[in-house]
């Protein structure tokens, strides 16, 4: 695997390493050695996934606080999704700035996402599927977020934003103060 550094200190892109013959490829989808060696936790508690069934839906954006912050190691294993990490740790030099990366099955890219950032994404194509290991159980007395449309964070997504959630579209905007539970 190779670690790829973005402009938020914690998040990166992690490529695969394809072993390729005529048949197709083999990789490792996670390496907790590979992961210890890049400077990353490798502890995941639970495995999470995701489908989508209409492009341009868009999901989260979403934390816990702690005491069950959480990293995620998200990636897309059918279709293609945009995937954002925002930087929610207050004494970072990017706080409240955020990275946006194409996932899919066939680049076969995926994202880390650290503690105390939140995460969300938008698919990018019908039926798109995203398997995410975390590193805290869900805790819904934890559970936080902000809107995908917070003009704070000027995200821009790549398409019209369709099937949010009753949920995502209720956060507050920042403006008003970081969601808290």
């Amino acid at each position: 695997m190779q670690f790829i550094s973005t402009d938020i200190e914690g998040v990166c892109i992690v490529e695969p390493r394809l072993l390729q013959d005529e048949r197709g490829y083999f990789t490792r989808a996670f390496c907790a050695e590979e992961f210890r060696a890049a400077g990353l936790p490798a502890e995941f508690v639970q495995c999470n996934l995701s489908m989508s069934h209409n492009k341009g839906t868009l999901r989260g954006i979403h934390y816990q606080q702690p005491p069950a912050a959480e990293a995620k190691f998200v990636r897309c294993v059918q279709g293609a999704i945009y995937d954002v990490a925002v930087d929610l740790r207050e004494t970072s030099p990017t706080y409240l700035q955020h990275v946006g990366v194409e996932l899919s099955a066939a680049n076969g890219l995926a994202l880390f996402i650290p503690d105390y950032c939140a995460h969300g994404y938008q698919t990018l194509t019908d039926n798109a599927m995203v398997y995410y290991h975390v590193s805290a159980p869900y805790t819904p007395e934890c559970e936080a977020g902000m809107r995908f449309d917070d003009p704070a964070l000027d995200i821009t997504w790549p398409l019209q934003a369709r099937d949010v959630s009753a949920k995502d579209t209720q956060w507050p905007l920042l403006e008003d103060g970081l969601n808290t539970p």
